[in-house]
């Protein structure tokens, strides 16, 4: 096989391990966007568990801690069995649509 063809070969095989990568990358993230997705449209269907939501982070602010804190996060992920960046994602969706007065 003569250099040029040599070379190509590698190319080739390289892109393809690209596009395979690419693929799965999208099909992973997808995935997480629309997992997300449901987890929001849980509260969007019913203001009322959002409003418990909110009554729960003001209880939290009156203790004098905040509700997106790690501590608060991590009992959020606990009670609703969520990872930790989609309780972070449901707190903060809520605070910012049903109580911005939350800290």
């Amino acid at each position: 096989m003569r250099p040029l063809h040599q070379g190509l070969g590698w190319t080739w095989t390289f892109c393809l391990r690209a596009i395979r990568g690419l693929s799965l990358s999208l099909l992973i993230s997808a995935s997480a966007g629309f997992a997300q997705s449901s987890l929001l449209e849980s509260v969007k269907r019913n203001p009322a568990e959002a409003e418990a939501m909110c009554q729960s982070f003001k209880a939290m602010n009156s203790n004098g801690q905040s509700a997106l804190a790690p501590e608060a996060i991590n009992q959020l992920a606990s009670q609703r069995n969520l990872s930790t960046n989609n309780a972070e994602i449901l707190a903060t969706y809520v605070i910012g649509l049903h109580c911005s007065d939350v800290r």
